[in-house]
């Protein structure tokens, strides 16, 4: 029966443990972001609890209308949309950054809940494993 769940692509072990992503760099320029969102895929798809938070220039990853023709960059802002279908629902943005970049939800590909700093402290603190890029 565990070959069964490994074929599946399912958790193998039962076991379930928290893991959030934070994401701190602006979404061009470095490979951290895409690469983030790949492994946030993939613990997905291993049915861990996933969470994602954005702080820092992280925010801009979810900023609507990007345009990368000018970076040689492909643009994977859309790919956000999909964390739905993976069971990634918990999205998170720091409210300070967002102020501090002229940001509101309203400029956001996605629905997230904006935190202060001291609430994703808090939520941080629940993690079981915190992966930064």
């Amino acid at each position: 029966m565990a070959d069964e769940t490994m074929e599946e692509g399912g958790n193998p072990t039962g076991v379930v443990k928290k893991f959030m992503y934070v994401n701190r760099r602006a979404p061009y320029g470095t490979v951290y972001p895409l690469e983030g969102l790949e492994v946030v895929l993939i613990g997905a798809a291993f049915e861990q609890d996933v969470s994602m938070a954005f702080v820092d220039d992280g925010v801009y990853q979810l900023k609507k209308g990007q345009d990368t023709a000018e970076t040689g960059m492909k643009n994977f802002s859309p790919a956000y949309r999909a964390l739905e279908m993976y069971d990634v629902e918990k999205l998170y943005a720091e409210k300070e950054s967002l102020e501090a970049r002229g940001l509101t939800q309203d400029d956001l590909l996605v629905s997230v809940e904006v935190l202060s700093t001291a609430e994703l402290t808090e939520l941080m603190e629940q993690q079981d494993v915190i992966l930064n890029y």
